[in-house]
């Protein structure tokens, strides 16, 4: 899955064509480990029209401030630039395709 920095963040989420699921993650967060196998799954089943980038939260301090994340694993998307849904916690594979299908 590709990763965004706060150099990128503007070009790989903003200035996506399709939806994006923006996953913010941290290294030592096992919830966030745990969601790795859904988010293939997802990852699979929606790359025709979406896809998942992923923002490691003890790397990026200041975007996910500004993004206002307060819990991992945040899951946030977007469509044109714009956050349409988000989801906080460890969650399945049927909420986020749902989440993700709301902003199609």
């Amino acid at each position: 899955m590709k990763s965004t920095t706060k150099s990128t963040y503007a070009q790989d989420v903003l200035g996506s064509k399709k939806i994006v699921l923006l996953d913010v993650w941290a290294p030592w967060c096992a919830p966030c480990r745990g969601m790795e196998p859904v988010l293939n799954i997802v990852k699979e089943e929606t790359e025709n029209w979406a896809e998942i980038i992923k923002l490691d939260a003890s790397v990026e301090m200041d975007l996910v401030q500004e993004l206002g994340v307060s819990g991992l694993p945040t899951y946030l998307v977007f469509k044109d630039g714009k956050i349409t849904g988000s989801k906080v916690g460890a969650t399945s594979k049927a909420n986020l395709v749902s989440l993700m299908s709301q902003a199609a």
